[in-house]
C-alpha cells in the first residue's frame, strides 16, 4: 500500500496527471474549434482551412523563437506562462464563439457584416495564440522536464516517454468523442460553454500539479542558461561579431564620458533589438543542422509528408470509396490500439538492441507494412486515373452553374447533419437519396488494403517517432533543447504543410494514389536518412544486436556528444 501512494505521489505520476488534462483539453479543443468554424461559415471549410494555414505558418515562422524562449527563462514560468496563456486563449475564444451563435443573425446586419468577420479574424487570431503556446508547453514538459525527473536512467526516461505517447494515444480518440456528444446531445454552444469551463478548472489543476512536480525534483530549479565555450560550436562562430560590440560599447562610453553625443548607444540597442528575433531564427536553425542527430530529426519530419493517416484528407478519401462513419470509427480506433502496441514495442525492443536500432527495426517495419497502400493502388476498386483531370469536376459545376459539394469533414456527425451522401450501405449514393441514381458498389479491396497498411504501420510509426523523441532528449545539450525541438518542430509543420499543398493539386479521388505512392516516397526518404544517421553513429557495429546496460545505453549517444543526460 505504502508504494502505491508513493507512486500516486511522486513527481513522475503527478507529470502524466498533468499531460493527461492538458492533452485532453487540447484534443477537444482542436476537434471542436474546427467543427465551430464549419457551422459558423455555412458548412463551408474556408475558415478552416485559413485557421489550418494560419497555425502551420506561425509554427513554422516562430518556432525557434518559442523554443529559444523557453531556453532563456526559467522552468517553472515557462510552463505556467505557456498554460495561463494557452487555456485563457482557449476559453476567451469559447465565450467570443458563443457570442456567435447567439448574435450572428443581428451581426451579419451590423456594419454591413464587417463586424462577424472581425469576430472571425479575432477567433482564429487567439486560437493560433493558444495553439503557440501549446507548442510551447510541449516542448518545456515533453523535451526538457521529463528528462530531467527521469535523471540519469535513461531506461526510466524511455519508459516516461511511452507513456506520454498511451496518454496522447488515447484522449486522440476519446476527447473528440466526448465533446462530440455533448455537441451532438446539446448544440454548438453548449459545447463551446463546456470547453471553456473546462479549460478554467483544467487550468487551476495543471498549475498547482507544476508547482508539486517543481517542488518534489529540485534540479528542475537548475537550469543552464548560458551557452559554455565548447557548446557553441553547435551555434554560428560569432567570435568576431562578439569582440565588436563590446569594442563598441567601450568606444561609446569613452564617448560619453569625453563629452560626446551618447545617442549612439541607443540607436545600437534598438537596432539589436529590432535584428534580435532575425538572429535567433538563423541561429536556431544553424544549431539544428549541426546537431549530431540532425539526420534522425529530419528523417522524422520526412514522415509528416504523408496522406497515409487519419487525417481530414485519407477520411474524406475513405467516404468517396463506400467506407460508413461506423466503419470508420473503428479502424480509427483499430489505429489508437496498434499506436499504444508500437510505444510497448519500443520499450521492449530498446532493451533488447539498443536505441538506434529501435530506430531501424522500426523504420523496417513501417515501411514495409505501407507496401500494402502501393498494392491497394493497383488493386479492384481503386480510383487511380492520371488522365483525369484534378479540377475537371470543379470546372464542370462552374461552367454548368451548379453548386460545389460540401467537402466530407472527418466527423461522421457532421455527414449527416449537413446532408451528405449516406455511406451506410457500403457504396456511394447520391445526396438526395434516390436509389436508382445509386452507382455500382465500389470494390473494397482497395480501400482494405490501404487502411490495412495505415494501421498496421503505426505500430512502426510510433516506436520511430519515440526513438527520435529520445535521441533528441539524450543528444541535445540542455541549454539548446528549446531551440532544437521549436525547429524540429518547425520541420514538422512545413512538411505537413507541403502535404496539404500536395493534395490540394491533387484534390480528386483518381489521383489519390498517386498522392500515396508520393507519401510512401517520402517515408522511404526519411528512413534513409535515419539509417545514414545510424550508420555515421554505429559504424561496424550498426547490425550487432546486443543487451545495453540500460541505464548507460553507450550506443544511443553519436560520436562527439556533449551532452551529459
Amino acid at each position: 500500500l505504502g508504494s502505491v501512494i508513493a507512486y500516486f505521489t511522486s513527481a513522475k505520476f503527478l507529470l502524466y496527471l498533468g499531460h493527461a488534462l492538458s492533452t485532453w483539453g487540447d484534443r477537444m479543443w482542436h476537434f471542436a474549434v474546427s467543427v465551430f468554424l464549419v457551422e459558423l461559415y455555412g458548412n463551408s471549410l474556408l475558415l478552416t482551412a485559413v485557421y489550418g494555414l494560419v497555425v502551420a505558418g506561425s509554427v513554422l515562422l516562430l518556432g525557434a523563437l518559442i523554443g529559444d524562449w523557453v531556453d532563456k527563462n526559467s522552468r517553472l514560468k515557462v510552463a505556467q506562462t505557456s498554460l495561463i496563456v494557452q487555456n485563457s486563449s482557449v476559453i476567451l475564444c469559447g465565450v467570443i464563439l458563443m457570442v456567435i451563435f447567439l448574435f450572428k443573425t443581428q451581426l451579419l446586419t451590423l456594419y454591413h457584416g464587417w463586424l462577424l468577420t472581425l469576430c472571425y479574424i479575432l477567433v482564429i487570431t487567439i486560437a493560433n495564440i493558444a495553439n503557440l503556446a501549446s507548442t510551447a508547453t510541449a516542448i518545456t514538459i515533453q523535451r526538457d522536464w521529463i528528462v530531467v525527473v527521469a535523471g540519469e536512467d535513461r531506461s526510466k526516461l524511455a519508459d516516461m516517454n511511452a507513456t506520454i505517447r498511451r496518454i496522447d494515444q488515447l484522449t486522440n480518440i476519446l476527447a473528440p468523442m466526448a465533446v462530440g456528444q455533448i455537441m451532438t446531445f446539446g448544440s454548438p454552444m453548449i459545447g463551446c460553454g463546456f470547453i471553456s469551463g473546462w479549460n478554467l478548472m483544467s487550468m487551476c489543476v495543471e498549475y498547482l500539479l507544476l508547482w508539486k512536480v517543481y517542488q518534489k525534483t529540485p534540479t528542475l530549479a537548475r537550469k543552464s542558461t548560458k551557452v559554455e565555450a565548447s557548446e557553441l560550436k553547435q551555434l554560428n562562430a560569432k567570435k568576431e561579431s562578439d569582440v565588436k560590440p563590446a569594442e563598441g560599447v567601450q568606444l561609446i562610453i569613452e564617448k560619453d564620458a569625453s563629452g560626446f553625443e551618447p545617442q549612439q548607444e541607443k540607436e545600437v540597442g534598438c537596432l539589436a533589438r529590432i535584428a534580435e528575433p532575425f538572429i535567433t531564427f538563423r541561429d536556431g536553425w544553424v544549431a539544428y543542422y549541426n546537431q549530431p542527430v540532425f539526420l534522425a530529426g529530419m528523417g522524422l519530419a520526412f514522415l509528416y509528408m504523408t496522406v497515409l493517416g487519419f487525417d481530414c484528407i485519407t477520411t474524406g478519401y475513405a467516404y468517396t470509396q463506400g467506407l460508413s462513419g461506423s466503419v470508420l470509427s473503428l479502424l480509427m480506433g483499430a489505429s489508437a490500439v496498434t499506436g499504444i502496441m508500437g510505444t510497448v514495442a519500443f520499450t521492449w525492443l530498446r532493451r533488447k538492441c539498443g536505441l538506434i536500432r529501435t530506430g531501424l527495426i522500426s523504420g523496417v517495419a513501417q515501411f514495409a507494412c505501407l507496401i500494402l497502400c502501393v498494392v491497394s493502388v493497383f488493386m479492384p476498386g481503386s480510383p487511380m486515373d492520371l488522365t483525369v483531370s484534378p479540377f475537371a469536376d470543379i470546372s464542370a459545376r462552374l461552367f454548368e452553374n451548379e453548386p460545389l459539394p460540401t467537402i466530407a469533414s472527418p466527423e461522421p456527425e457532421m455527414i449527416f447533419a449537413t446532408g451528405m451522401p449516406n455511406l451506410l450501405n457500403g457504396s456511394i449514393a447520391p445526396a438526395n437519396g434516390d436509389p436508382e441514381m445509386s452507382p455500382e458498389p465500389v470494390p473494397l479491396i482497395s480501400v482494405s488494403l490501404l487502411f490495412a497498411g495505415v494501421i498496421a504501420a503505426r505500430v512502426g510509426l510510433w516506436s520511430f517517432d519515440l526513438t527520435v523523441t529520445q535521441l533528441l532528449q539524450e543528444n541535445v545539450i540542455e541549454s539548446e533543447r528549446g531551440i532544437i525541438n521549436g525547429v524540429q518542430n518547425s520541420m514538422n509543420y512545413l512538411l505537413d504543410l507541403l502535404h496539404f499543398i500536395m493534395v490540394i493539386l491533387a484534390p480528386n479521388p483518381e489521383a489519390f494514389g498517386l498522392l500515396v505512392l508520393i507519401s510512401v516516397s517520402f517515408v522511404a526518404m526519411g528512413h534513409i536518412m535515419y539509417f545514414r544517421f545510424a550508420q555515421k553513429s554505429l559504424g561496424k557495429q550498426l547490425f550487432v544486436c546486443h543487451t545495453p546496460d540500460p541505464k548507460a545505453a553507450p550506443d544511443s549517444s553519436p560520436p562527439g556528444n556533449t551532452s551529459t543526460v
